[in-house]
């Protein structure tokens, strides 16, 4: 969800009072778009930006509380007082699909093709899409029963 958001730009939101953010005079009753694909990918919050290392978002405790609304970890589904009410219940039910899916199947790729020969463009529309479909063949997992039995 970090580097590859649903909506890139998060819908437009409009100060109440003058404001100031690094630098930079904000009036007020201004709308403002966020570009979420943008502080994904920003350095300055997420060392080395590009590369998939799930143990940053390792913390003390696995619960989600209403803090998270503050930081850039969950920023798809909003923050601070407007922050999604469903957040915990998404969040559990992509992680329990996914589970299950990794858990029944092992995936291959069509026609012979390798990891390397992925085509991982985006294509940049209202929602951020890959431009290619990827298509893989989920391959019945059978769990041993031979080491069971011993």
């Amino acid at each position: 969800m970090r580097l590859h958001p649903t909506l890139p730009l998060l819908l437009p939101r409009q100060n109440k009072e003058k404001c100031e953010i690094n630098g930079y005079e904000i009036p007020a009753k201004i709308n403002t778009i966020v570009n979420a694909w943008v502080i994904g990918r920003d350095p300055t919050y997420w060392p080395e930006p590009e590369i998939f290392k799930p143990e940053r978002f390792l913390h003390d405790s696995n619960c989600i509380d209403s803090k998270l609304g503050n930081n850039f970890e969950y920023l798809p589904f909003g923050g601070g007082r407007r922050i999604c009410v469903g957040m915990s219940f998404g969040l559990l039910s992509v992680e329990l699909s996914l589970a299950l899916l990794l858990y029944h199947f092992d995936w291959m790729l069509p026609n012979g093709m390798k990891n390397e020969d992925l085509d991982m463009t985006k294509s940049f529309r209202a929602t951020l899409q890959r431009k290619n479909v990827l298509q893989v063949i989920p391959i019945t997992y059978e769990l041993s029963t031979t080491a069971s039995s011993k």
